[in-house]
């Protein structure tokens, strides 16, 4: 254990690399995210994140769009912490049996125009985790979904990329409703 400690001294902490995503490119991203929503919702985006029985590796991408690299929070996206105030559910994760009544009463709790977004394989059709006893399906097993994110899990940037495709989708949908 001594050896260990002066060991750790010496030697510099082992860190991963940032990851290096054209700035410009991330920049632009932003900026039409956050004018295609004041456009089309005439207010921010507010997003209701439901695990619905994932192993937490789409999770981690989620909580990734908080940190200091992406930011949403400047793009005028926001979490919320109750589906009364969400425009966007994201779910993530097969639907458990445990969780089918929890994501049904979600989905009828925010209010209308609203809209689902299954993230990664296992929000598709259960991934991994098809087949078993505990496992209803994919999302849209439960409810209607609007977008997939395919992934396993979905990089941060193709999260926003996937916000972006359903704002510029909802000019349409909401000219029907």
């Amino acid at each position: 254990m001594r050896k260990l400690f002066f060991e750790s001294l010496i030697r510099p902490p082992l860190t991963e690399q940032l990851p290096q995503p054209d700035d410009a490119t991330l920049i632009a991203l932003a900026v039409a995210i956050e004018e295609t929503a004041r456009q089309r919702l005439g207010h921010s985006l507010s997003i209701r994140a439901v695990d619905a029985g994932s192993c937490n590796g789409c999770e981690l991408e989620l909580h990734a769009l908080s940190n200091a690299f992406y930011d949403i929070e400047r793009l005028g996206i926001r979490f919320v912490a109750s589906p009364r105030h969400a425009d966007v559910l994201l779910v993530t994760g097969p639907v458990t049996q445990n969780m089918r009544e929890a994501l049904e009463r979600t989905y009828n709790a925010t209010p209308n125009p609203k809209w689902v977004i299954a993230i990664g394989g296992c929000a598709l059709d259960g991934g991994c985790f098809a087949g078993s006893y505990a496992v209803v399906g994919g999302v849209s097993e439960v409810v209607p979904v609007d977008l997939h994110i395919p992934g396993c899990p979905p990089p941060p940037i193709d999260i926003l990329k996937g916000l972006l495709a359903l704002l510029n989708h909802i000019n349409m949908r909401t000219s029907v409703l």
